[in-house]
This record gives structure tokens, C-alpha cells and sequence, in this order.
């Protein structure tokens, strides 16, 4: 027995030198204690340089807690967390902190946030065959915050998991908390795998930036107070590269209140964002867009409690060649279906605008949509979108807004004077809408704001004249096998058609006040209806000012 005392720590040594020359490289080998306490990152980082070193490898973190700064990834290597261990961004002191933003001559392009990597619990830039794996946590609660926030007069990291101008990597299985401005901002990552992680984070989730054959699987991202699932193409790079050949699939998106997907326990307390609009939690595409939306497919998803599907570019971007299908949604607190073409133009030179060709939607389900924004088609004046289809599509919204509500509206865009307030009694979600005072004139129930150069958010159009659909500056869209209803009555069409051309509206049925027109069509040409449930078919080709109303 006194033999084995005197031999157990050769053979531990024995055992770690094996494991190592294995490819596995156990943090604790290399100083890390696990224990919550200690600050382990520097340990991390010595068994990442090791297996660098050594031509790659895993990099092992059992179960623990592990106190960490900035983690610096290196190529041909893996992050593995095991089930029960915890990476813990934690708040610097004055003799270790995070990383600081590197410098970017591009950085008034974009938000902060997207401009900086080195800046953020785990980063690495310029590296090949890279993976963060394991059933593990990443919990970004005390140290990573949003923006350049200080903490005992050191910055804090702005984001959990930060890769630029990578290729070949692998983020799979992990659960993410709190993690800041990004729980993981990818630029220029190309041959890109999220699969089966889960994300409960205070603003965004998954910014896929600028990247290039990805694919995004079988996660559930939690954002309340920012986008869940979003791709953009800014030029945080120094040049413009489009985000293409993407597929987001079996995935569901949410505005639960943070730490509630969790914990599994999808609390909806929260009611609002910090723009004061609903929960976000969605999937969208920009809003930062120099580059490009190339070859994109959303499919087999499912929204709760959050903001719906957006398509959107205004910074010069096309968006081509998109196909969204089998989604199911529910408690959408606006528009469920949002594509809009804007001309906000912020880039390094003068951009061209931006355009959208060539998107199909099908097999969509709603349920409980705010009454307040219709799905909207929304190009520009001049500008329209092209060669968009529908189909398959079944939207209940809350209703109940009166056209007084439309012509007397106040919010937060140049026409109104403050935000409309939403809202719960005791039976129902409503909206509590204060009409201006008599000697203020009600605009025009048809005069939506364009909103071109602004931020695109359908809240920014205001209360749309439809309840249902409203497509304004369009080119060849067809409307195919749609059920529009309400819960309560709305004095709203379901339908507008504002500047259109080569519109079809085919196999519709619709719910709608008595007075109301179904369709209300405004400078809009090769205008088909065919199988409009309650109207004859229609044909025509121009029409300056039309309400179909039988």
C-alpha cells in the first residue's frame, strides 16, 4: 500500500501526459481549479496554446465552475464543456480583464457591438477547424454587459462568443445565459454549423454576419429584448461580403422573460423591449445590409410570445432567392410576416438601393397576432419589390381597431406624440389608443408613413388601414390559399394595395366588418382577384382608386 501512495502522483502525471497525447487536454492539468473562485482563463488559454502547439486538439472542462476572462481560441481546436461545468464571465480586476476592442477604421458603419471581437469571453479571429461543444453552460451574467460598460474601471466583454474571418467551425450543444450585446456575433464565417444549442439571452442571440454556408439546426434561442436568430452582411470587414447558401431549420424563437427557457418554465411577464414595442425573439434577416442575402432557407420553425418573421434591407443589400416554410407562430405582438425595402444607406460611399427579388412563403400558421400591423410587402416609391408569393397561409389576428383609431393614431414615429400603450384586462390583450384632441385633423386613413430612411420596424408605419395584408410599392406578387381572421371585429379591410403592379390574389377568405371593403386598391395595375370568398373575380388592368366590397 505504501508503494502505491508513494507511486499515485507518477501515475497521475503518467495519466495526464497520456490524455494529452491523446488530444485531450484537461484544463486542471493546467492549473484550473474549477471551483468558482479562482480565476481559471489563464489556464484555459495555456491548454488551448498547448494543443495548438501540438497540431490541435480538445480542450476538456469537466464539471466546475470556471471564473474566466477573455478565452483566445487558436485554430484546430476544440472547447468542450462537459455536462455540469459552467465557464463564468466574471468581473475584471485591476490585474486581469477581458481583452479590449481591437481598432476598426469602419467602425461608424455598424453598432459598436458588431465592430469588435477581441472585446468578449471567447474570440478568435483568422481560424480554421474550430468547435465550442459539450453540454455545458456558458453564463455570461456578471461580466459581459451591453455596449463599452465599465466594471472597477475596466471594460467588461461586450459579447460571449466572437469569431471574425474564420472557416470550418462547429458550435454545437451548448446552453448560453445573459451573454451580453451577442451571445455569439459571427463575421466572415464561412462553412459555419449551430446545431442543438440552447440561448437565453438579454439581447441578441446569434448574429451570423457576412457568412457563407451555414447552417443553423435544432436550437432554442430566448430574446426578449433583441433579435433571436438574425443574419446580416454589414461592413464591419472593410469591404461588403453577402451572407448566402444559409439554412435555419427546426429551431423556435421566443420572448419568455430571460433565464425562463432555462429553467423551463417560459414566464411572460414581460411586455415590451426597450424600443417600448413587444418582446423581439424572432428571426430576421439585416438590419445591417452592404453585402447581401443570397440562397437563404427558413424551415420547420416555431415563434412564441415574440415579434414576427423579418426581411429586411436598407443599406444598399439585395435580398434574393429566399424561401421560408412551415412556420408556426404564436402570440405575435407585430407584424407576422414583415419584408420591407428601405433606403437608410449607411455605409462608406454612396450606396445603391437596396432591392428584393424572388422570396416565397408557405405553409404558415399564426395564432393571436397584434391587431395593430398587418403582414406588410413594403418596398419604396420607384423601388419596388419583385416577384414575392404567399401561400398556404393562415393569420388570426386580435382585431378590434376602428378606423378613428387609424386616422387619430399617436406613437413613436414623426406622425404621433407618444407610444400607444399596450396593455391587458382581464380577459383579453388590447390596445388603449388616445385619440388627439378635437382641434388636431386626423390624417388620411391611407397616408401610412414610408419611413424610408428611418430604422425598419413595423411600428414605425404606425396603425396600418389593414388588418390582414397591406402590400405598398410592389412588382409581380401573387396572394395564394389565405385565411385572414379576427378574434374581434376590425373596421379595417383585410386587404390594401398601395402602388402595386402584376398582383394576384387567388383562393382568399377572409373575416371583415359589414361596411368594410374586402379589398381596398390604390394606382395598381394587372390587378387579378380569382376565388376571393365574398367578391366576383375581378380583372383589370389599372386601377387609380378601387373598394371591392361584393
Amino acid at each position: 500500500m505504501k508503494k502505491i501512495i508513494l507511486l499515485l502522483p507518477f501515475l497521475l502525471a503518467s495519466l495526464s501526459i497520456a490524455t494529452a497525447a491523446n488530444g485531450i487536454y484537461n484544463v486542471r492539468d493546467y492549473g484550473a481549479k474549477g471551483d468558482g473562485k479562482h480565476i481559471d482563463s489563464p489556464a484555459i488559454n495555456a491548454a488551448i496554446k498547448a494543443a495548438s502547439t501540438a497540431g490541435g486538439g480538445t480542450v476538456y472542462l469537466p464539471a466546475g465552475t470556471y471564473l474566466s476572462y477573455s478565452i483566445r481560441l487558436k485554430s484546430h481546436t476544440a472547447l468542450y464543456l462537459e455536462q455540469g461545468s459552467v465557464l463564468k464571465a466574471t468581473i475584471p480586476n485591476d490585474s486581469l480583464h477581458y481583452d479590449l476592442p481591437e481598432e476598426n477604421p469602419n467602425n461608424q458603419y455598424q453598432d459598436f457591438g458588431h465592430s469588435h471581437w477581441k472585446n468578449s469571453l471567447i474570440w478568435g479571429i483568422g481560424l480554421e477547424d474550430v468547435s465550442i461543444r459539450g453540454f455545458g453552460l456558458i453564463d455570461g451574467t456578471e461580466g459581459i454587459t451591453r455596449g463599452q460598460r465599465r466594471m472597477n474601471g475596466h471594460p467588461s466583454a461586450n459579447k460571449a462568443i466572437a469569431l471574425k474571418e474564420c472557416r470550418n467551425v462547429t458550435i454545437r450543444d451548448i446552453s448560453m445565459l445573459r451573454c451580453g450585446h451577442f451571445a455569439m456575433l459571427l463575421t466572415g464565417v464561412d462553412n459555419l454549423t449551430i446545431d442543438n444549442v440552447r440561448c437565453d439571452t438579454n439581447r441578441d442571440a446569434f448574429d451570423i454576419d457576412c457568412c457563407a454556408n451555414v447552417r443553423v439546426s435544432n436550437c432554442q434561442v430566448n430574446t426578449p429584448n433583441d433579435d433571436g436568430i438574425v443574419l446580416k452582411c454589414s461592413y464591419a470587414l472593410g469591404y461588403a461580403k453577402p451572407t448566402e447558401q444559409v439554412t435555419i431549420t427546426n429551431c423556435h424563437v421566443s420572448g419568455y422573460d430571460v433565464g425562463t427557457l432555462l429553467d423551463a418554465t417560459y414566464q411572460k411577464t414581460q411586455k415590451a423591449a426597450p424600443d417600448r414595442d413587444g418582446p423581439t425573439g424572432r428571426i430576421k434577416l439585416g438590419t445591417e445590409s452592404n453585402g447581401g442575402f443570397k440562397n437563404i432557407t427558413i424551415s420547420n420553425c416555431t415563434f412564441d410570445h415574440c415579434r414576427g418573421l423579418a426581411l429586411e434591407t436598407v443599406d444598399g443589400a439585395p435580398i434574393e432567392d429566399v424561401t421560408i416554410s412551415n412556420i408556426a407562430m404564436r402570440d405575435i405582438c407585430n407584424s407576422p410576416i414583415y419584408i420591407r425595402l428601405g433606403n437608410r444607406a449607411r455605409g462608406p460611399k454612396e450606396l445603391p438601393v437596396s432591392t428584393i427579388r424572388r422570396v416565397k412563403l408557405s405553409n404558415i400558421v399564426v395564432k393571436d397576432a397584434d391587431c395593430r400591423y398587418a403582414s406588410m410587402i413594403f418596398g419604396i416609391e420607384g423601388h419596388p419589390i419583385e416577384d414575392v408569393t404567399l401561400s398556404g397561409i393562415h393569420i388570426q389576428y386580435r382585431g378590434g381597431i376602428t378606423l378613428d383609431d387609424v386616422r387619430y393614431q399617436r406613437g413613436t414615429n414623426p406622425f404621433f406624440t407618444r407610444m400607444n400603450e399596450r396593455v391587458n384586462d382581464t380577459t383579453e390583450r388590447r390596445i388603449r389608443i388616445e385619440h388627439a384632441d378635437a382641434d388636431e385633423t386626423a390624417r388620411d386613413l391611407y397616408d401610412v408613413p414610408q419611413m424610408e430612411k428611418g430604422y425598419p420596424e413595423p411600428s414605425s408605419h404606425g396603425i396600418l388601414p389593414a388588418y390582414g395584408l397591406f402590400v405598398s410599392h410592389a412588382r409581380n406578387v401573387t396572394i395564394d390559399d389565405i385565411r385572414l381572421e379576427t378574434l374581434r371585429e376590425d373596421e379595417r379591410p383585410p386587404v390594401v394595395l398601395m402602388d402595386v403592379e402584376e398582383v394576384t390574389l387567388r383562393h382568399i377568405k377572409t373575416d371583415k366588418a359589414a361596411a368594410a371593403p374586402y379589398v381596398v386598391a390604390k394606382e395598381v395595375k394587372d390587378l387579378q382577384i380569382v376565388d376571393f370568398h365574398g367578391i366576383k373575380d375581378v380583372k383589370k388592368e389599372k386601377v387609380t382608386d378601387l373598394e371591392i366590397k361584393k
